[in-house]
């Protein structure tokens, strides 16, 4: 049983290797089969024959565009809120968008502040703005497909900023 195994490995080794090379073998004194790619004296020529391979034809699979297509997705601002105060000193404002029914791979979102982008196209929902004026502002996030095409827009969310003044002592 050893040496069918021996024998099939060593053949499936040489088999691999030979690229039209020439593949000689051999009988040691225990009686094993020895496969070498020099003639050795009483070795024989093996005849190596090229496998036969297949290729099995892949079969389509769902394009992702054509999902994208077909499904409805809605956009909306989760955070701020929809007349929503936020109160940050420093100007920072965190927003959050919800795409239903899921966010697929290849779409991009773009945010825009006051009706100007300040960010994306970006595969996250989650925003962060540096240095926002106090006052009322209006956000909106478009949805894109991998080409680019708006497929999606959130309704517009207002919020409002309250900052500390700097001409207003406390």
């Amino acid at each position: 049983m050893k040496k069918a195994l021996w024998l099939l490995l060593l053949t499936c080794l040489a088999a691999t290797a030979a690229d039209d090379k020439k593949v000689f073998v051999t009988v040691d004194k225990n009686n094993n089969l020895v496969f070498s790619d020099s003639p050795s004296p009483g070795a024989t020529q093996v005849t190596v024959k090229d496998t036969a391979t297949q290729m099995v034809p892949t079969t389509p699979g769902v394009s992702t565009s054509v999902v994208q297509e077909s499904t409805k997705f809605e956009v909306a601002i989760s955070k701020p809120e929809q007349q929503g105060t936020v109160r940050e000193n420093s100007g920072t404002v965190y927003v959050s968008g919800q795409i239903k029914p899921m966010f697929a791979q290849g779409l991009r979102v773009k945010l825009y502040l006051d009706g100007k982008q300040v960010a994306g196209p970006t595969g996250n929902a989650n925003f962060i703005l540096h240095n926002v004026d106090r006052g009322e502002h209006q956000l909106t996030l478009e949805l894109l497909d991998q080409s680019g095409k708006i497929i999606a827009t959130s309704p517009v969310t207002t919020f409002y900023l309250h900052r500390a003044s700097a001409i207003s002592p406390k």
